[in-house]
């Protein structure tokens, strides 16, 4: 099944989370949040959260948009299904404190099912560990502990392979009823 589109960027995971979203789905899910703790990557629909397991070293996050189902790779080592609806037809790629890192339009708003995947998150966790460690041990100031997280030598990335199912749902207007 051929690629349609394609997008990657680079993203600090504030608070060790990376959220993509509609850029008109504006408030958070608790409950989603919660899940991506034992699952990853969870979400409500409008929200996606990516749990890394370090909150300074920046990750690759790449949406693919593609004409029909995909399984993850073999090089996956975890995935999770998602859904994701999109009103607009634009992606962020947000960091909580930090702000969007990016935004990707899609080919047509609507609603996307796919899988979700990474690889290198275990291994970025336990360089991030071993450079605290090491300022620690070796008195490292702010910046030499920056160069470190710069210089990781493992990329963590998530990869949102996404497929378009259907039309948004209708919004209704508040004003309509009024």
């Amino acid at each position: 099944m051929p690629l349609i589109t394609e997008y990657s960027v680079k993203a600090r995971p504030d608070r060790r989370v990376v959220e993509v979203y509609d850029e008109d789905a504006h408030l958070g899910d608790g409950d989603a949040l919660d899940a991506a703790e034992t699952q990853v990557v969870a979400g409500n629909g409008y929200h996606l959260y990516l749990l890394s397991l370090q909150p300074d070293i920046e990750v690759e996050v790449a949406i693919r948009i593609w004409d029909g189902p995909r399984e993850p790779p073999p090089e996956a080592e975890g995935d999770a299904p998602v859904s994701l609806e999109s009103e607009t037809g634009t992606l962020v790629v947000g960091q909580f404190t930090f702000g969007p890192a990016g935004e990707m339009s899609l080919p047509r708003p609507g609603v996307y099912e796919g899988c979700a995947w990474w690889t290198g998150r275990q291994a970025t966790a336990d360089y991030y560990d071993e450079c605290i460690r090491r300022g620690v041990d070796e008195n490292w100031d702010a910046d030499r502990i920056g160069r470190s997280w710069r210089e990781c030598p493992v990329q963590e990335r998530y990869v949102l392979d996404l497929w378009y199912v259907r039309e948004p749902e209708p919004v209704e207007d508040a004003d309509l009823w009024a």
